[in-house]
């Protein structure tokens, strides 16, 4: 199994009840149960006001390398992806488990 973690900042500027952001957001939510590979899918905003922490969080798991790609090239991935390109950076961490 590996793993997928994202954590996403907002941009400066960028607060999460804008139209754009909530759409950005419920595109990933939908994520889970339009793309088979996910085995595990897990999505929301951070509840904590330290300041290293990111604004929102995915937390999925697949089966192996090549259903990872699958998952990353599925159109409803890469839409969702496309929506938070316009007012977020993020990081990715995938490890095997």
């Amino acid at each position: 199994m590996i793993r997928h973690l994202v954590l996403f900042k907002l941009n400066e500027g960028v607060s999460r009840d804008e139209p754009r952001v909530i759409a950005g957001a419920q595109a990933f939510e939908q994520l889970g149960t339009q793309i088979p590979e996910l085995e595990f899918w897990e999505c929301g905003w951070n509840i904590s006001d330290r300041p290293i922490a990111h604004d929102f969080a995915i937390n999925s798991a697949v089966s192996d390398r090549d259903a990872l790609r699958r998952y990353v090239d599925h159109p409803a991935h890469q839409a969702a992806a496309s929506q938070w390109r316009e007012f977020a950076t993020w990081v990715i961490a995938d490890y095997e488990f």
